[in-house]
């Protein structure tokens, strides 16, 4: 089986990125940070870059799963700091402005509540502003070997552009706090325990692991699961009435916008035909 990570040999459609390159397989598309010579550290390029491959692929028929990956031996060690900040420290009010709204937009608002399922695969080094998009991830599997870094204090800054804030959606408190606080680097392992990824695997396991849960994810209801997943990220701020409503709401929106009326055969082989078990298997999509 081919353990190369992803992206080592893909190219975007029209050759169009320099930072980005996309592989699409079996209806994953496989996208990679390209900048392997500088740890794949996001510059305002490869943001703007991002952007507008989420947005390709968000349109993308031939795509179900959107896999977050980086070439060689890292995810992303976090923002250019010579890029992003000090080529940027002259620039006007106005252009930092933009320059950070570029990089929030796909990081944390686009990547968030994406319409399709997305799995941020941690091949390698995923230090500061890396946390973001991993944390906007649906679902994250990191390889064992994998090195996770808060060292932000010893930059003297803190864990800025959402990065804080979205550690503190995931990650348990005590643990954020520790590694904020001490700039200590941890494994896969450990990544798993504090809550930040969902599983981690030895490396030469990780694509094989992240292609059968990308698999998974494509044997569901789209619709449904596009609406599950998204109105979970947003009743967390909401009181247990609103968020009642809001999801009887959703519920009768999901299944008048399902065009495959999974509700109905779902109810249909269970009660009537009693040929499944849904707490065991989905229902049968092609009925």
């Amino acid at each position: 089986m081919d353990q190369t990570p992803a992206g080592a040999n893909a190219s975007s459609p029209a050759g169009t990125y320099q930072t980005v390159a996309i592989e699409r397989d079996e209806r994953i598309a496989w996208v990679t940070l390209n900048r392997p010579e500088k740890r794949n550290a996001m510059s305002p390029t490869m943001n703007r870059e991002m952007l507008e491959v989420l947005e390709e692929l968000e349109i993308d028929d031939s795509v179900g799963v959107v896999v977050l990956t980086g070439a060689g031996d890292s995810f992303t060690a976090g923002m250019d700091l010579k890029e992003y900040f000090r080529e940027t420290d002259q620039a006007s009010a106005v252009e930092k402005t933009r320059i950070r709204r570029a990089a929030g937009e796909w990081q944390w608002r686009k990547l968030r509540f994406y319409p399709k399922p997305t799995i941020a695969m941690v091949n390698g080094w995923c230090f500061g502003g890396a946390f973001t998009p991993l944390i906007a991830c649906d679902l994250a599997i990191a390889a064992d070997e994998a090195t996770f870094g808060l060292s932000e204090i010893n930059w003297g800054i803190i864990p800025a552009g959402n990065v804080t804030r979205a550690l503190a959606e995931v990650m348990h408190h005590k643990a954020a706090l520790y590694y904020i606080m001490t700039g200590e680097p941890f494994g896969g392992q450990i990544a798993v325990q504090t809550g930040l990824v969902n599983e981690s695997v030895p490396l030469e396991k990780l694509r094989e692991r992240t292609r059968a849960l990308a698999k998974t994810l494509l044997a569901k209801n789209p619709t449904v699961l596009r609406q599950a997943k998204n109105t979970f990220k947003r009743i967390g701020v909401m009181d247990w009435d609103l968020a009642e409503d809001y999801l009887s709401a959703k519920a009768e929106q999901t299944a008048a916008q399902d065009p495959e009326k999974g509700r109905n055969k779902g109810m249909a082989q269970f009660l009537d035909e009693k040929s499944i078990r849904p707490g065991l298997q989905g229902y049968r999509r092609d009925a």
